[in-house]
């Protein structure tokens, strides 16, 4: 199993789309930590980066992370990455802290997205 958790500074990034990298770490057969990388977060916002294709090829099954937009989690969720919000701390805490079972998700939504354009949407509509 592999867990993701959005970073910076050694520290859970709260906004999965604009985090510097990400602390990948490997659980053993044993729920222990066996290993640990980054991955550097790409170029944009993390719904629209392509990064939940990147963590599925990495093999990465669950994403602890402190806030993610309605976008970002079912991104990620189709990529089959489960994700838990509301983390925040030390990446490698809170992932030791989750495999013994004291992590849930938050469920809480970030509703406040940087990603989108600045200009707003319009709609012609065309009236009989």
């Amino acid at each position: 199993m592999k867990i993701a958790v959005p970073t910076r500074e050694n520290r859970i990034d709260d906004h999965f789309g604009h985090c510097a990298y990400y602390t990948l770490f490997t659980v053993d057969d044993a729920r222990r930590i066996a290993a640990t990388e980054t991955l550097p977060s790409p170029e944009g916002c993390g719904c629209k980066s392509g990064i939940a294709a990147v963590l599925q090829e990495r093999g990465v099954t669950l994403m602890l992370a402190g806030n993610m937009g309605q976008g970002a989690l079912n991104t990620l969720q189709a990529h089959g990455i489960q994700v838990v919000r509301g983390c925040s701390g030390n990446p490698r805490d809170i992932a030791e802290a989750w495999l013994r079972g004291e992590i849930s998700d938050s469920g809480d939504l970030c509703d406040h997205h940087e990603c989108h354009d600045s200009q707003p949407l319009t709609f012609k509509v065309d009236l009989p």
